[in-house]
């Protein structure tokens, strides 16, 4: 048998961009803490990746500086066990929660301010190598031949050769099973399944987080349960993204959860004593409670068997899916209340919402009604208390990032179909607003429902402009639909400019008055070019039963339409 070696903590997997050169380039863990303020972004095979490895990373900082500050001093509220990393570190009883939210905040600020992380997460990270070894006593995101026999039915122990996934499944951009094929796939035949062990590696902590539910073997359990299709791929993530990847990390490192549950010690999976034990937890399917066990969760137990040529079999045994109904120990997500019942899920995106874009939803990132039973993503919360202790500057922006991989809408399956990505940028002091007077965001999410409502005047016009070509229902409201989606298109990149151009020093009318008038002028034209290519027929136009109807009638009754609704909004 080969020996095989591969530690994440020392061999390169982490596809970054770096700074000075714009080259791309593979780094280790340790690499990557070292080096983080020289390193652009995370650039892996796709975007979903990347958040899945940035959250890897911010379970290893969570769990670093929830238990020691920038200098490496362990918090005073913590009681050292034997570990020196803190793993065993008990909670004082008397602790202050005002005390851990200073302490905390106080760490954050002193790296933020230094611009690099402190050796001791360097020193963690040499401490824990083996739970990082791929191929090690502890095989890292997997469970030995004897640990995964003994948590699957006798039938499906890895002698039996059952229940396995192919590589071609766990790559995300092809996520090919042995019975559906992937017809354009960015690989061919039987190099779906070739794969070094770097961007292996990538995958397996992604596939972790975005699985699908098409397996068939489970792990044993005393009662049936639905399996997780992966924690991330149940959510609606937002994150904020800065100019490096320091600075991204830190921006979405949230130390203190502002009293949205109970403060528990972070654990993430690597520090178990085994897969074993960390399963005996997991299978309850209750949410965890702490952050860096959220961001390192498994929705598969997975075991590989190796060849002597290097060819990998994979078997999987599906995990409870997590209870997500508030669970705002999540700061990545956009949450939605259900009417009946009053909590909050994950606001996933489906197929049907794919052309919506993010600032078309302002309101679910932030709270615009300055009301108590909002509820703001995690993230949002903690830079607000980071604005609100003055750690960040306040006049800069910030730039809102969703990163979502959408599924097939079939619940047997739950495929990925469609990576989406969106963002915004909004300066910190409009968003985190403090004149109750002339609130920002109350005004901005007034400006998207009249632009909303301008966008609905012009898919009228298109949907008459289908009525009168002879359209009817499904391929009518397709037609309109079609327009639609193009005239929003359009108009994205002109109101995220105005989003971005705002300060919490400008006169609000103004501002909202001159994106009017872009916006008017945006929708003549759009409207215009329908004009413009429209046929004879078009022009000729049809007897109605309120007279004439053609492409110039239409026109004019957008305009007025459009003028009316202006003048309303003002």
């Amino acid at each position: 048998m080969i020996d095989r070696k591969f530690n994440l903590t020392t061999d390169p997997w982490i596809k970054v961009i770096v700074n000075d050169t714009n080259q791309e380039l593979k780094v280790s863990l340790i690499d990557l803490f070292k080096n983080a303020h020289q390193y652009r972004q995370l650039a892996g095979e796709m975007r979903v990746q990347d958040l899945a490895i940035m959250r890897l990373l911010l379970a290893i900082l969570t769990t670093v500086y929830s238990r020691f500050d920038s200098a490496g001093q362990l918090y005073d509220w913590l009681i050292k066990g034997t570990d020196q990393f803190g793993s065993d570190a008990k909670f004082d009883e008397d602790y202050d929660e005002e005390e851990i939210e200073e302490d905390t905040l106080t760490t954050w600020h002193e790296l933020y301010q230094k611009g690099q992380f402190s050796d001791l997460v360097i020193e963690y990270l040499k401490g824990y190598s083996d739970r990082f070894d791929f191929f090690g006593k502890h095989p890292f995101y997997q469970a030995t031949k004897e640990e995964y026999d003994s948590l699957v039915p006798a039938n499906k122990a890895v002698a039996k050769g059952k229940g396995t996934v192919a590589i071609k499944q766990i790559n995300r951009r092809v996520s090919e099973s042995n019975n559906s094929p992937a017809l354009f796939s960015p690989k061919a035949g039987e190099y779906k399944n070739e794969m070094p062990i770097d961007e292996l590696v990538r995958w397996v902590i992604t596939y972790q987080n975005y699985t699908g539910v098409t397996d068939k073997t489970k792990i044993n359990a005393s009662e049936k349960f639905s399996v997780s299709p992966g924690w991330l791929y149940k959510l609606n993530p937002v994150l904020v993204s800065g100019k490096t990847v320091f600075e991204t990390l830190m921006l979405n490192l949230v130390l203190y959860n502002q009293g949205e549950q109970k403060i528990a010690l972070e654990r993430p999976v690597w520090e178990f004593a085994s897969a074993k034990a960390y399963i005996s937890e997991r299978q309850t399917g209750d949410l965890p409670d702490n952050l860096a066990e959220l961001y390192t969760s498994w929705a598969r137990v997975l075991h590989f068997e190796w060849s002597e040529d290097g060819q990998a079999t994979i078997f999987s045994a599906g995990l409870p899916k997590i209870e997500s109904t508030n669970a705002f120990i999540e700061p990545m997500t956009v949450w939605r209340q259900d009417d009946k019942t009053g909590k909050y899920r994950p606001a996933v995106r489906s197929l049907k919402t794919l052309s919506k874009s993010m600032w078309r939803n302002f309101s679910n990132y932030v709270n615009v009604q300055l009301v108590n039973d909002t509820q703001e993503p995690g993230v949002i919360k903690w830079l607000r208390l980071l604005k609100e202790n003055q750690l960040i500057t306040r006049n800069r922006l910030l730039t809102l990032v969703s990163i979502d991989l959408i599924d097939d809408g079939n619940a047997t399956s739950q495929s990925p179909t469609t990576e989406l990505y969106d963002d915004m940028s909004i300066d910190i002091g409009v968003l985190f607003d403090t004149n109750n007077v002339y609130y920002w965001p109350a005004r901005i999410e007034q400006v998207i429902d009249l632009t909303q409502k301008i966008g609905q005047d012009f898919w009228i016009f298109a949907r008459n402009l289908g009525k009168m070509r002879g359209f009817q229902k499904d391929s009518l409201t397709g037609f309109a639909n079609q327009l639609s989606t193009q005239f929003y298109y359009g108009l994205n990149e002109p109101f995220k400019n105005w989003l971005a151009s705002l300060t919490d020093e400008d006169e609000r009318d103004p501002k909202i008055i001159a994106w009017q008038n872009q916006l008017r002028n945006y929708a003549f034209n759009e409207g215009q070019k329908v004009v413009d290519t429209s046929s004879s027929r078009d022009i000729k136009g049809i007897i109605t039963e309120h007279g004439l109807q053609n492409i110039f009638i239409l026109m004019d009754q957008f305009k007025f339409n459009v003028n009316l609704d202006l003048k309303k909004g003002r």
